[in-house]
């Protein structure tokens, strides 16, 4: 006759404590991962003088209309290694002085973009950019005193983009 004796194993030899372990492992390392997210990145989603930006919308409004009231157009394009953008003025009379072009994300201003651009021929303006991460961005083109304004959605993927009445 052969006896069986339990053998008594350690409890970190056995698998199920570890397995039940493990979930709640999994959830502190995930806590802890967003945490060091939520403090290292800031979000930009809130803008700390939001109330005057609400007031300051009928300035905005005030600017598209003036541009549409000029018959103001443009078209801008990128270079195939997007590095270099041009601004052609498509339609109305070309401003008198440079415009500023800038390329906007709708939730993260630290990620925007502002390129400087110089007249290449009238109404046809260049300049340097080093181009934003994918996404869709908005693009606008204004006017140095900031009386007029033109703007635009653009993908990233696009090699240009039409600014001006009806162009969203």
């Amino acid at each position: 006759m052969t006896t069986t004796e339990a053998v008594s194993r350690p409890w970190y030899r056995e698998p199920w404590p570890w397995i039940l372990m493990a979930g709640p492992a999994i959830v502190v390392v995930a806590g802890i991962a967003t945490a060091v997210i939520a403090v290292a990145t800031n979000d930009g989603l809130v803008a700390d003088d939001y109330y005057k930006q609400g007031l300051a919308i009928d300035r905005v409004i005030a600017r598209d209309e003036k541009a549409r009231a000029l018959g103001l157009g443009a078209t801008v394009q990128f270079n195939e290694t997007r590095d270099r953008v041009r601004v052609i003025i498509t339609a109305g009379e070309p401003p008198a002085q440079v415009p500023r072009l800038k390329i906007l994300n709708a939730t993260r201003a630290g990620l925007d973009r502002t390129v400087e651009l110089r007249m290449a021929a009238p109404g046809v303006y260049e300049g340097a950019v080093r181009m934003p991460p994918e996404g869709v961005w908005r693009v606008q083109l204004e006017d140095a005193g900031g009386a007029w304004r033109l703007a635009a959605h653009w993908k990233e993927d696009q090699s240009s983009v039409s600014l001006g009445t009806g162009a969203r």
